[in-house]
């Protein structure tokens, strides 16, 4: 039976006692209008439950359209927060507690939310005029259609206008502290504590004292009705996670590869030089680095996507740490310059927020089918290391990663994340600046050839045991080169048409991308060492097959799960773990692509599991093919 409990440590005092529920993990979701504030609500409860110790993880969802009419469902925008009391790896497949501030946030939201799950309606929307663009024939909230769940229909519009009336704000204004009062009601009962959002909007609106006091009445006055109106029977409690000691963060994957990138300048003593042309959902990488120019980060925001990935290889050129981000359609149009890098042998790191497609697709939707774009979508033989992070705070290594093997093997990196995870958020374990691995960047010097040496002369392609060519920089005196797209004759680096040379050139180029497999660590498996099945994922699947793959452990079958940050070249044991295991089951958000790999390299005959609807997998949808494929014998 719930019993009441003392609010949590730094919780907001309450009026009555209430029966308070205790939970492992929780999901919530807001949704209304891309203007409602709802992923401010949805940032806040983020950060609240962090402080409060749990584990998180989080699923915005943003329209496609800029500026849809306002309550038709192209302009719903929603932010799922799923925090914990335990490790937890995925936002939740589905809903606790659903918040719609509009008729169209709830039609296109409520397939989320669980059986007798809270449903938080503002009843003041669910007027005539905003039924029908919501593709409402009837009032849901008077139909009988929402029995199935605990419907709580609020004034919420009225309630807040009455909490700032008072302080003379038009009815728009008025109308935007809306999320705050739905703040205030969702912490209310699931004993959030205020003061860490009082705070945010002291410092937000420090120079707007009466929208500041606007918002600080609305938080308050939907915390007092949960309180004060004994609408709902009780509350919710998720206890701290046990997470290693040490000072957390949470973080957005985006956020995680401008801090990866600026740490792994740092220790490789690199300038850090970003040029990119803006596109979602990769474009915050720029915003983030832009704000960083203590640690001597350059940022260009280039006329093109063409003009970006060249200025970041002129940089490469000149010593400096080359970078360009951008999502599939920039990529196209990058795929030349990148080519250019190949044939140079140039560092360069390259970035693919991934995200629907074809051409703009699915633009604030995520997907992870520009795996075969990366891998082939450059004319010639031109092979390109891949690395693809896997969550979001996994994006700080993924990105010192990336740039280790750029210098170590003088190439172009591609570095992937999807919309998934350069949006969604986890905590993050701060590391030690003094403990990040160094990454050793060697420059050639004058002195280093002549008769001091041995009568050494610098050679620009002459290689090293890696066969990485030297990464001389321009005015070093005596090793003047020549640096373009043509074709490179072996050593000297001149321009050669010799079919020879250029059959031999292709060759070394592919095997020094090749001899990357040597250079980074065998493929880890979690679980069975063999059996009947494992599970092969890649990028921001990892979460939702790792938790299936647990589930499955659970339930006594046997099955194991391999996920690959290295896609390029694959892990040089990964052909004989793929033997270990009578059945290979590879889940991809598109059609196919790494299985298909997979089939041509190991010739192995792995199982798809595919989806491209804009919406990373449910556990439950990977846990079923996984059943089905041990106890079925699917195919």
């Amino acid at each position: 039976m719930p019993t009441a409990t003392p609010s949590p440590a730094g919780a907001s005092e309450t009026a009555r006692p209430v029966p308070v529920t205790e939970l492992s993990d929780a999901t919530v979701r807001f949704c209304g209008d891309s203007g409602d504030g709802m992923q401010l609500a949805g940032t806040q409860l983020t950060n609240t439950s962090a402080l409060l110790g749990n584990d998180i993880a989080t699923f915005p969802d943003f329209p496609a359209e800029i500026r849809a009419p306002r309550g038709t469902k192209a302009g719903v925008s929603g932010f799922q927060v799923h925090f914990a009391g335990s490790d937890i790896y995925t936002p939740g497949d589905q809903v606790d507690a659903l918040v719609a501030m509009n008729p169209a946030a709830l039609a296109t939201n409520l397939s989320d939310l669980v059986p007798a799950g809270i449903l938080i309606v503002d009843r003041d929307e669910f007027e005539e005029k905003n039924l029908k663009p919501a593709g409402y024939a009837k009032n849901p909230l008077e139909d009988g259609s929402l029995a199935k769940y605990r419907l709580f229909p609020i004034d919420i519009t009225r309630l807040t206008r009455q909490a700032v009336e008072d302080l003379e704000l038009g009815t728009k204004e008025s109308d935007r502290c809306r999320n705050f009062f739905a703040m205030g009601l969702i912490f209310w009962l699931y004993e959030r504590p205020l003061e860490p959002t009082l705070r945010y909007i002291d410092a937000k609106f420090s120079k707007k004292p009466k929208v500041a006091e606007a918002n600080r009445r609305a938080l308050k006055a939907g915390y007092h009705y949960g309180d004060t109106t004994e609408a709902f029977a009780g509350r919710y409690h998720v206890s701290k996670a046990a997470m290693p000691p040490g000072r957390y963060r949470n973080i957005m994957g985006n956020e995680a590869l401008a801090y990866g990138l600026i740490a792994a300048a740092q220790q490789s003593g690199c300038e850090l030089f970003l040029s990119t042309y803006p596109i979602t959902p990769a474009s915050d990488i720029l915003h983030e680095l832009a704000r960083h120019k203590n640690f001597g980060v350059r940022t260009f925001q280039a006329e093109d996507e063409i003009a970006a990935v060249t200025a970041a290889l002129g940089a490469a050129f000149g010593g400096a740490m080359g970078v360009t981000s951008s999502s599939g359609p920039g990529i196209a149009l990058k795929q030349e310059g990148i080519g250019l890098g190949v044939m140079t042998e140039l560092p360069l790191i390259v970035i693919n927020v991934q995200r629907g497609g074809p051409s703009t697709g699915l633009p604030t939707k995520t997907e992870q089918a520009d795996l075969l774009q990366v891998l082939f979508g450059r004319n010639g033989e031109c092979p390109v290391p891949i690395v693809a992070a896997r969550s979001p705070a996994d994006c700080f290594d993924a990105a010192q990663e990336a740039w280790r093997l750029a210098v170590r093997f003088m190439t172009p990196v591609f570095l992937l994340s999807d919309g998934y995870i350069a949006n969604g958020s986890e905590p993050w374990l701060v590391p030690d600046p003094t403990k990040l691995p160094k990454i050793e960047v060697k420059h050639p010097r004058a002195e280093d050839y002549g008769a001091a040496a041995d009568g050494r002369v610098f050679q620009p392609y002459e290689r090293d045991q890696r066969l990485a060519r030297p990464w001389a920089l321009p005015g070093t005196p005596g090793l003047m080169h020549r640096i373009g797209g043509l074709e490179k004759q072996d050593v000297t680096g001149n321009v050669n048409y010799e079919p020879a040379n250029h059959e031999h050139m292709v060759h070394q180029r592919a095997k020094k991308i090749a001899g990357i497999a040597q250079d980074i660590p065998p493929q880890a498996i979690d679980g069975p060492d063999c059996g009947d099945l494992l599970v092969v994922s890649w990028g921001g699947t990892y979460g939702a097959c790792a938790t299936a793959v647990h589930q499955a452990q659970a339930a006594g079958l046997s099955v194991a799960h391999a996920h690959l940050r290295y896609l390029n070249p694959l892990p040089a044991n990964l052909g004989e773990l793929l033997g270990r295991y009578k059945q290979v089951l590879v889940p991809e958000l598109n059609l196919g692509q790494l299985r298909l790999l997979l089939r041509g390299t190991f010739l192995v005959d792995a199982i798809g599991l595919n989806k491209v609807q804009g919406r990373p997998f449910h556990v439950g949808e990977i846990v079923q093919k996984i059943q089905e494929v041990i106890l079925g014998g699917v195919r």
